[in-house]
């Protein structure tokens, strides 16, 4: 019976000893099928989860530089995943505003007269002030 891969999308001759095949024997194929098995059961299993980020864990104690040497040996590649972070990291969570409000400080201005307070970044409340010094008595 001719089904249809779920990744290739190409027509094959199913294997009537396994139900519910999706995909052909290609190696392609083949390996979309792992990771999605692998993602469904990162996504269900806890003790498979767990038994990942302990062997993840164990790879890094046995390489402790290897990242840095990667990043060395590839710059190219390494440029390029730092571009795709910043992609990455918009996507996660939004923006903060580079906006303060509020953000004035005190000053001791010890002269009478017309200043500008100058925003180092836009403030809202950044706006020239008339200064009046009330002498003590």
């Amino acid at each position: 019976m001719k089904i249809r891969c779920f990744h290739c999308r190409s027509l094959f001759d199913s294997n009537p000893r396994i139900k519910n095949q999706k995909y052909c024997s290609k190696k392609e194929c083949q390996r979309a099928r792992k990771r999605e098995w692998q993602r469904q059961k990162l996504a269900t299993d806890p003790d498979y989860t767990a038994n990942q980020r302990h062997c993840q864990k164990e790879w890094h104690k046995q390489r402790p530089g290897y990242y840095r040497d990667y990043r060395r040996n590839h710059p190219e590649s390494a440029r390029r995943n730092r571009l795709l972070q910043k992609y990455r990291d918009t996507r996660r969570r939004p923006p903060r505003p580079l906006a303060k409000m509020d953000a004035l400080k005190p000053a001791s201005i010890k002269v009478p007269g017309a200043y500008y307070l100058i925003p180092m970044l836009a403030k809202m409340d950044a706006s020239v002030q008339k200064v009046v010094l009330i002498p003590r008595c």
